[in-house]
């Protein structure tokens, strides 16, 4: 059973996703929260698997909670929800440490597979997103050098900055340099394209 946090600051909003998620025998929604500050409440009194947050929120918007909230609670997965679709918010989300990115205009069965599809491991768009994301450079990834590869599959696999770095023994610095690195000899702009880039050339586990 996946324990779900839903995070919006409209109960109409809320009440929903609630009524769509109701049948599904795999998710509970077990909390709600209005805000960023009263999901981190949540956390500190209950065990959550999976964040449903949206990001325009009063007193701690979704990116500043996701940040927050994976900084207390590394293993707690985050998965934005938002009606905006703009590249700037994905980047944003992304480089938060969320695992995914559904817009609010997705079908009862998207929201399931992302919700699934996070919880196991995996990274999720929703299709308008994905599109953005999969512009591919002609730039070729043997320019790499096996440090860069091993981040570049670590970020396919959804991993941040802070736990990519534990896993290889750097600090977190040092992997946003290589990510920049990275960018640059692949000829991609934003941190959306490089892991639209990485899990489209095959790299990572357990990607939907």
């Amino acid at each position: 059973m996946i324990r779900l946090l839903l995070t919006d600051d409209h109960v109409i909003v809320r009440d929903g996703i609630k009524t769509l998620l109701k049948n599904e025998e795999d998710i509970q929604v077990i909390a709600e929260a209005s805000n960023g500050q009263e999901a981190l409440n949540v956390l500190k009194s209950q065990p959550i698997d999976v964040v449903l947050m949206d990001i325009n929120m009063p007193k701690l918007n979704g990116i500043q909670a996701t940040q927050a909230i994976l900084d207390l609670y590394p293993s707690t997965i985050m998965l934005i929800l938002s009606m905006h679709d703009d590249r700037e918010y994905v980047s944003s989300a992304i480089e938060s440490g969320a695992r995914g990115y559904v817009l609010k205009s997705a079908s009862a069965e998207e929201m399931f597979n992302a919700i699934k599809a996070v919880s196991g491991g995996g990274i999720y768009y929703s299709s308008a997103i994905a599109e953005q994301l999969s512009k591919k450079s002609g730039n070729s990834a043997d320019s790499l050098t096996e440090r860069e590869q091993a981040i570049l599959d670590m970020l396919a696999r959804g991993l941040n900055n802070k736990q990519s770095a534990a896993t290889l023994g750097i600090s977190s610095r040092t992997v946003e340099t290589h990510r920049r690195n990275i960018k640059k000899k692949l000829g991609l702009s934003s941190t959306p394209a490089l892991i639209r880039y990485a899990i489209d050339s095959g790299l990572g586990k357990g990607i939907e």
